[in-house]
């Protein structure tokens, strides 16, 4: 059996080594060394090009670098029947708490402020109010967003989420579909995007979306690009109705050095780093999922491709 490797991102030695210690018989190629097309059971990539996955007929498992699929469903002609998963991991969750946590301190501490204050050399006091007043809300309640919804009311934020169909999640406040997604965003101060990129939520933080928030709220974009029209978030920041807005990610990565959003005022942008997957469990997670697909069993975190996730 050969497991081959596609990715321009991730570093093959890692997984390399990683699947060395899980697998030890499997065959790692990496692309394009493909070898024999015919012993590939398994793809693991993160980009791989158009109709790539057409070339091995024997292909039983096609997994994802990283806990998001979107860029595969877009981007790539999927062999029919064939399982597609995605990495679902205590890591990528912890890092995620973690980066949601720092910035949404960060927003509400209005570190960006004192930073500009810095550099015009000015010490000047800002009225600041407290955790339990300022409401957060996240969009996308999933593995991730649960998580970030526990560590936020932990330090004493309250807490709201959507999604498209109706969660519960102990102590946030639910919001659910089109019809409750004004509501939900009249009622966030810091709003978290957490959402899978799918045709439903492509764009959905726009003009429209951005209006309904409260003067001065923060955004803090942390799942995919594509979900923001950038333009909007400019144009939003440009006016003073947003406060900050913090962009793990954007529409086209890595960012040109000429994009506007590097000239945008309050905004941070950091480069995809929010929660990235670690080679050692990762390859443990797809080696559990190449041994049930061996005996014949359905492998975990199966994506569905007309959801998107």
């Amino acid at each position: 059996m050969s497991l081959i490797f596609c990715s321009r991102t991730d570093d093959p030695d890692e997984w390399r080594a990683a699947f060395a210690e899980t697998i030890p018989d499997l065959k790692f190629r990496i692309w394009p060394d493909v070898g024999d097309v015919d012993a590939v059971e398994v793809a693991l990539v993160w980009d791989p090009m158009q109709e790539h996955l057409l070339r091995f007929p024997n292909l039983k498992l096609i997994a994802s670098l990283g806990a998001g699929v979107d860029h595969l469903l877009a981007t790539t002609t999927l062999p029919d029947g064939v399982p597609m998963t995605r990495i679902v991991d205590d890591n990528l969750t912890q890092s995620m708490r973690e980066y949601v946590l720092l910035q949404t301190l960060y927003c509400h501490r209005q570190a960006p402020a004192y930073m500009v204050q810095q550099r015009a050399r000015e010490w000047r006091l800002r009225i600041q109010s407290f955790a339990r007043e300022r409401r957060v809300g996240i969009m996308g309640l999933g593995v991730l967003g649960a998580a970030a919804a526990d560590a936020l009311q932990q330090i004493g934020f309250p807490v709201s989420g959507w999604s498209r169909r109706q969660k519960t999640l102990p102590g946030v406040a639910g919001f659910a579909g089109l019809s409750e997604l004004d509501e939900f965003l009249a009622a966030t101060d810091i709003l978290i995007c957490l959402l899978p990129h799918t045709p439903d939520t492509e764009g959905i933080i726009n003009s429209r979306t951005l209006s309904a928030l409260p003067d001065g709220a923060c955004v803090i974009n942390a799942a995919r690009g594509g979900l923001v029209v950038e333009a909007d978030l400019i144009a939003a920041l440009e006016s003073g109705r947003l406060a900050h807005a913090v962009l793990d990610v954007t529409r086209e990565e890595p960012l040109a050095s000429d994009d506007p959003l590097w000239r945008a005022p309050n905004i941070t942008i950091t480069p995809h780093v929010a929660s990235i997957t670690d080679a050692k469990s990762g390859a443990r997670l797809v080696a559990d999922n190449i041994r049930r697909v061996r005996a014949g069993e359905a492998p975990h975190h199966v994506v569905d491709p007309k959801a998107g996730y």
